[in-house]
Formats: structure tokens, C-alpha cells, sequence
């Protein structure tokens, strides 16, 4: 056997070597402080990570029929590849849950299966919107902004206030209207945990038809919805809205729903996810995506048929999930809660649901030596000092700096957040405001 040959890169590749979309991406600024917490935990520190949109499976395991179904359909024999649009049987079993769970009615070929709710969303993008045309999205919000550069829309976004549950209002999706080619929401929302009023989701959807029907009076293109609901499952009760059709079903035709089993089933590594729309826009979805082969792997696919079809399981895995996750963004909340009642200048919202909960830190003063003049500011203040590691409002688009960060539930225990609250609050105690 000859001797290997070495491979060695001598030498740089400039950006302008590469695409002008290559050259332009902007990587994901979560990934690049999951990296700094990586590398802070294998140095022997003790992290609170309240970073990642995941779940650790000691926390939040899976439900146990769905990893039994998997077994079952790799032994099976269910390797090969699946139709890009998805298996039949897990397409009627989508619609059939949303007739059980949601009271929606779909006909089997609105729905597209997917790798996740990522490349749905990708594909949404690339079926509606032409290069030039403008997507409205509110910040902060997760990856509209790098979906709409890597399509090449023209952002729009919208920024969104406390005061609103951090969701845009009728008002500004109605001035946003002229021109736009897709609404891009999601409730409850990624990154801060709040759902939309149903009151507000109904006007938006009801201002959609009503702008559609003056564009189709005039011969115009029309303007799309799309709705991700990936976190409908999880919402706390009495806090979920209705998804836009439910609400106004004249928006149906209009409105893409992107959903998964990666968050209400604690499944975020299983890669199954789907998308329900007007069948015209669902056959160019499942065209895009049977080129780019973002497929759900075959047995994943068989067993969420499997495991939606189970109401019974889904409605008790949905109440254990809801449970473990009141009991994470409870505790986070209450010790916010009562540093804020103690004097220290940080508040946090009221959880609704979801792996997130919005936390603010009042910027401005300064904490043992350090002055906090932005988000980033404190946030390496909170995961060098006190070894609390959470990600800023800035990495989901949000242009200000006003001291909001998401905390993420998901990958950690009860114990970690009390003793994270503990070096929390010591640190903070000593904060001395303008």
C-alpha cells in the first residue's frame, strides 16, 4: 500500500473567491455563543446554558412509542428513500391531527413532509417570493432576515414591543401591506416565548383577504401568509391562539402553516416536519424540495404516523411536556421575579409556553468594573461572572439595545436553574444604576 498524501492548504481563500451569496451569509450568532459556552464547560466552569432551542434528553426524553416505532420500521426494512413529498400514511395521519387537534379539514395534498421545519421554511420563501420583492417579518424573530437575504427579498422588518406580546399589530401589518409579498409570523414566538392575541391574528388574517381581493380586482400577484406554528403544542393552556384559518378561512388559500414534532415532541434531532397550504403552492414546495433532497428519513416518518394517529399518547406526552417546561420557565421566572423586588434592575415576562422565556437587564450602570452599555455587554457579563450563558434579542434581528435576552429551557435541569439563579443574583446584587 502506497504512502498517504498528505493534503495541506498553503495559502488563503479570499471571500471574493466565492459566490457573492457565500460571501455575504452571516452565520447564526446563537451557534457562535453555544461555541463560547461549549468551550467555557470544557474548561471546568459551571454553565446555566439557557442558549439553545434544544433539549437534553435526560430532561425531556422522547416519547417511548415513538422510539419503539422507529425500531420497528428500520427492522422493517424502511431504509430506502421516501417520497419527496412524503409517505402517504404520515401525510393523512398530519391531516388527520389537524381535524382531531386543530378542527382543520385538509385534503391530502396540501401537505408536504420535510427534513424539519427548516427547509419548509427555506422552500416557502423560494416558492412565493421573486428576488426584488419584500418580505415582512417582525424582530425579534428567528431567521427571517437570513431567509429573506438568501432568496434575495427585500426585508421588512417590524419592530415589535412588550406592550404587544412582541408581536407586530394589525396596524402595522396593514402598513406594511403595499408591496409585500409574504408575511412571515410565528406563535408562540422564537425568541420570546409570547403568543399572539387571537384577537390580533384574526384582523391580520382578515386584512391579508382583504388586500388580496384589491389585488385580484387589479390583476396583481397576491400576498402569502406564512404561519409557523411549531410551538403550538407547547403553549400553556388558555394562551394558544387558533391558527389563521381556524380564524378566517378565506385566509386559507393564502396561508402556508409550517409544523413539526421537533419541539412538542422534544424530537429536535429526528428531522420530521411538515407544511399544510393550497395545493398549487404545495406542489412547487414539494418540486423545491424533492431537488434539494431535505427529506425526513423514512422510519422517522412511519413512526410519527404511527405516533400522531395515538391520541391518547399525544395528549399525555403533550401534558408531560407542558408540565416540565411550567416547572423550568416558572422557577426562571420567580427568581426574576423576586431579584426585581429585591432592587436589582431585571424583569422578565410571564411565560406563556414554549422553551423560552424574555428577560430583560437594564443596561446603563455598571457591575463589578464592567460598564453595561449594550447587550452584548451583559451578556458576557452574565456568563463570565456568574455563569449564566443566554442570547441576546440581537441575534434575532433586533436592531436596539435594550437589555432583552432569551432563555432557553430546554436543555437544563431544575437544579441548574436554581443554582444559576443563585450566582445570578450574587453578581447582580452589586449593580449600581445611572
Amino acid at each position: 500500500m502506497s504512502q498517504p498524501r498528505r493534503i495541506t492548504f498553503d495559502g488563503a481563500i479570499a471571500d471574493h473567491s466565492l459566490s457573492r451569496l457565500a460571501a455575504g451569509l452571516i452565520g447564526s450568532e446563537v451557534l457562535r455563543i453555544a461555541a463560547e459556552v461549549r468551550a467555557a464547560q470544557a474548561a471546568g466552569r459551571e454553565i446555566c446554558n439557557l442558549t439553545v432551542g434544544d433539549f437534553d434528553p435526560r430532561e425531556f426524553p422522547l416519547p417511548a412509542s415513538l422510539v419503539s416505532g422507529i425500531q420497528r420500521a428500520l427492522e422493517a426494512g424502511h431504509t430506502n428513500y421516501p417520497p419527496s413529498n412524503g409517505i402517504p400514511e404520515l401525510r393523512k395521519s398530519v391531516t388527520q391531527f389537524y381535524r382531531r387537534e386543530l378542527a382543520l379539514e385538509y385534503p391530502l395534498e396540501s401537505v408536504v413532509i420535510a427534513g424539519g421545519a427548516r427547509p419548509l421554511i427555506y422552500a416557502t420563501y423560494r416558492a412565493l417570493v421573486d428576488p426584488g420583492e419584500r418580505a415582512v417579518f417582525p424582530v425579534p424573530s428567528w431567521n427571517n432576515n437570513h431567509y429573506a437575504y438568501l432568496t434575495g427579498a427585500v426585508p421588512v422588518p417590524l419592530e415589535v414591543a412588550r406592550a404587544n406580546q412582541f408581536h407586530p399589530t394589525p396596524d402595522q401589518i396593514e402598513a406594511a401591506l403595499p408591496g409585500a409579498r409574504l408575511i412571515a409570523l410565528c406563535s408562540p414566538s422564537n425568541p420570546t416565548g409570547t403568543g399572539m392575541k387571537t384577537q390580533a391574528l384574526e384582523a391580520i388574517s382578515r386584512l391579508i383577504v382583504r388586500e388580496n381581493a384589491r389585488r385580484e380586482s387589479l390583476g396583481e400577484r397576491p400576498v402569502f401568509l406564512m404561519f409557523d406554528q411549531v410551538y403550538w403544542a407547547t403553549a400553556f393552556d388558555g394562551l394558544g391562539s387558533p391558527p389563521p384559518p381556524a380564524l378566517v378561512p378565506e385566509v386559507a388559500p393564502y396561508t402556508v402553516l409550517i409544523d413539526a414534532i421537533s419541539k412538542s415532541l422534544a424530537a429536535t434531532g429526528l428531522r420530521v416536519g411538515w407544511a399544510l397550504g393550497h395545493p398549487a403552492v404545495m406542489a412547487r414546495i414539494s418540486d423545491f424540495l424533492g431537488h434539494v433532497g431535505a427529506w425526513a428519513p423514512k422510519p422517522e416518518q412511519v413512526a410519527t404516523a404511527e405516533f400522531l394517529a395515538d391520541e391518547g399518547a399525544f395528549r399525555s406526552y403533550r401534558a408531560t411536556m407542558v408540565h416540565r417546561l411550567r416547572e423550568r420557565l416558572g422557577a426562571l421566572h420567580l427568581g426574576i421575579t423576586r431579584m426585581r423586588e429585591r432592587g436589582i434592575p431585571i424583569e422578565a415576562v410571564s411565560p406563556e409556553g414554549t422553551l423560552y422565556l424574555s428577560m430583560r437587564l437594564a443596561l446603563g450602570g455598571t457591575v463589578a468594573g464592567r460598564t453595561l452599555a449594550t447587550n452584548e455587554d451583559a451578556r458576557r457579563l452574565l456568563l463570565e461572572e456568574a455563569g449564566v450563558a443566554v442570547v441576546p434579542f440581537q441575534a434575532f434581528a433586533m436592531p436596539r439595545e435594550d437589555g432583552w435576552f432569551r432563555l432557553s429551557v430546554g436543555a437544563v435541569s431544575l437544579a441548574a436553574i436554581e443554582s444559576g439563579l443563585a450566582r445570578l443574583e450574587r453578581v447582580l446584587g452589586g449593580v449600581a444604576v445611572k
